[in-house]
C-alpha cells in the first residue's frame, strides 16, 4: 500500500467520523424539553426557528465565506429563489448559506474526488475525456442542491394538497358551529398538527400573523405564497371575495372542499391506473427471465444431455 492510498483511506475515515459526529450532535444536543415538545406535537415549537443547534451555527460560520462564491447578486431575497425556500419550508436564516455553500463545495469536491481516484487507481485517461468528466461532475455538484430543493418542494406540496381537504372539512364544522373564520383556523391548526405537521404549522403561522395585527387577507395571501399550492391560492381568492361581498363562507368552503376531494380521488385513480404500465418493464426485464430460467432450465439440460447426443449418434 503506497502513500497515496493511505492518504485516501485517512480522508475517508475523517469524512465518516465527521458525518457520524454531526448526526450524533443533531440528536443529542437538543434539550430534553425540546424533545418532549416534539413528541407531544407542540406547534409553537415547530415554528420556532430561532433556536438552532450549536453544530448548525458552527457549520454556518465555517461555510459562510464559501457560500459567497456562489451567492447571487444583491436583491435575490425578493427573487423567485427566496419563494422556493419558503415553499420548501426553509425559513431559517442559515438555510441560504448552507444551500449555496453546498453548491460550491460539491462543485469542487466531485471533480477533486475523480482526480484523486484516477491518481490512486493509476488509470490513464485522455485529456479530452478527462476535461469532459471534470466539467460533467462539476455540473452535477452545482445542480444537485437544486434537485434536492425541488424534491423537497414537491413532497411538501403533495403533503399539503393531500391533507388540505380534511382541514377544510374541519373548518366547515367549526364555522357552522358558530366560530369565526379566524378562530376556526386557529382551532384546525391545532387539530391538523397531529394529522399533518406541515399543514398544521402553516395554519399556526396564520394565527400568529393575525395575533400580530395583520389583516386576514394579508395572512391568507401569505399562506398561498408560502405553500405554493395552486388550490390554496384559489381558496384564498375565494375567501377574500366572500369576505368583501359578505357571502356565506361555509357554503363556499364546502364547494371548494368537494372540488379538492374529487381532484384528490382522480389523482389517486390516475396513479392506480399507471401501476400496470410501470410493472410491465420489471416483469419483462427481471421477472420473466428468471421464471423462464427456472421452468425451462431443467428441460434444456435434459435436451443437452440426452436428446442431442442421441441425435448426434444417429
Amino acid at each position: 500500500m503506497n502513500t497515496i492510498q493511505i492518504i485516501y483511506l485517512v480522508l475517508i475515515f475523517i469524512t465518516a467520523f465527521i458525518v457520524a459526529m454531526v448526526i450524533f450532535g443533531q440528536f443529542s444536543a437538543r434539550p430534553l424539553d425540546a424533545r418532549l415538545k416534539i413528541l407531544k406535537g407542540d406547534p409553537s415549537h415547530a415554528v420556532d426557528t430561532a433556536d438552532e443547534p450549536v453544530w448548525l451555527s458552527r457549520i454556518v460560520k465555517l461555510t459562510g465565506p464559501i457560500a459567497k462564491l456562489s451567492l447571487p447578486k444583491e436583491g435575490w431575497e425578493q427573487s423567485q429563489l427566496r419563494v422556493r425556500f419558503m415553499n420548501a419550508g426553509l425559513r431559517s436564516a442559515s438555510a441560504p448559506i448552507l444551500f449555496f455553500a453546498a453548491k460550491t463545495l460539491l462543485t469542487v469536491a466531485l471533480p477533486a474526488l475523480f482526480v484523486l481516484y484516477t491518481v490512486i487507481a493509476g488509470k490513464v485517461v485522455s485529456p479530452n475525456n478527462f476535461m469532459m468528466m471534470l466539467i460533467f461532475l462539476a455540473a452535477i455538484g452545482y445542480f444537485l442542491p437544486n434537485a434536492v430543493l425541488a424534491r423537497r418542494i414537491a413532497y411538501r406540496k403533495r403533503e399539503i394538497f393531500e391533507s388540505f381537504p380534511d382541514a377544510l372539512d374541519l373548518i366547515i364544522v367549526c364555522v357552522e358551529a358558530g366560530l369565526g373564520l379566524d378562530a376556526a383556523l386557529a382551532r384546525v391548526g391545532e387539530e391538523m398538527h397531529v394529522r399533518s405537521p406541515i399543514l398544521g404549522e402553516e395554519l399556526h403561522l396564520i394565527n400568529l400573523e393575525l395575533r400580530a395585527g395583520s389583516s386576514r387577507e394579508r395572512a391568507l395571501r401569505n399562506l398561498a405564497l408560502r405553500t405554493g399550492v395552486e388550490d390554496i391560492d384559489t381558496l384564498v381568492a375565494m375567501l377574500v371575495q366572500s369576505d368583501r361581498f359578505g357571502t356565506n363562507v361555509a357554503d363556499s368552503l364546502r364547494v371548494h372542499a368537494d372540488t379538492l376531494r374529487t381532484k384528490r380521488r382522480l389523482l389517486a385513480e390516475e396513479a392506480a391506473a399507471k401501476i400496470a404500465v410501470k410493472l410491465l418493464f420489471p416483469l419483462i426485464f427481471f421477472i420473466f427471465p428468471s421464471m423462464l430460467l427456472v421452468l425451462l432450465g431443467p428441460a434444456f439440460i435434459s435436451i443437452h444431455n440426452i436428446l442431442l447426443p442421441t441425435l448426434a449418434g444417429q
